[in-house]
């Protein structure tokens, strides 16, 4: 399970230092895609083919399903981390998420999402005054 919130920075190849928490889990392979929000998702391996088949078991006739595994798939960028737990994020998805020099990482439970610094900051900004209220509808029975 990933955890926490990260602060590295993107070196001038567009290579980011994954935190040292998440290195273990992530050595073995990682996609990296477009996720919601303008952030990139970070799969390890297994995950990612867990969600693939999840999406494969979808109809063709669903016109959502097509619709998100092909931006889903099609962004998709697969490597394994070098030694010094480096991924290259490629500049589509630099883009995609606006990413400059100052980055956050957050651990989202089954993945890590990679965020511009600023980006981040807005988005938590805006949705912490709503955390408080969406409790009972995420979490069946509560806490």
């Amino acid at each position: 399970m990933f955890l926490g919130t990260h602060t590295p920075r993107l070196d001038d190849k567009g290579r980011l230092i994954l935190p040292a928490k998440f290195r273990d889990e992530l050595a073995g392979g990682v996609v990296i895609t477009k996720g919601q929000e303008r952030c990139l998702y970070v799969f390890p391996m297994p995950e990612f083919q867990r969600i693939a088949e999840q999406l494969r078991a979808q109809p063709m006739t669903s016109k959502a399903a097509r619709a998100y595994s092909r931006v889903f798939f099609a962004s998709a960028h697969d490597e394994v981390p070098d030694k010094q737990g480096r991924v290259t994020i490629p500049a589509h998805l630099r883009d995609y998420a606006a990413l400059d020099r100052d980055l956050v990482v957050i651990g989202a439970s089954s993945r890590v999402e990679i965020w511009d610094k600023a980006a981040w900051e807005s988005y938590l900004a805006e949705s912490e005054d709503d955390f408080a209220d969406i409790e009972e509808g995420v979490l069946p029975g509560g806490l």
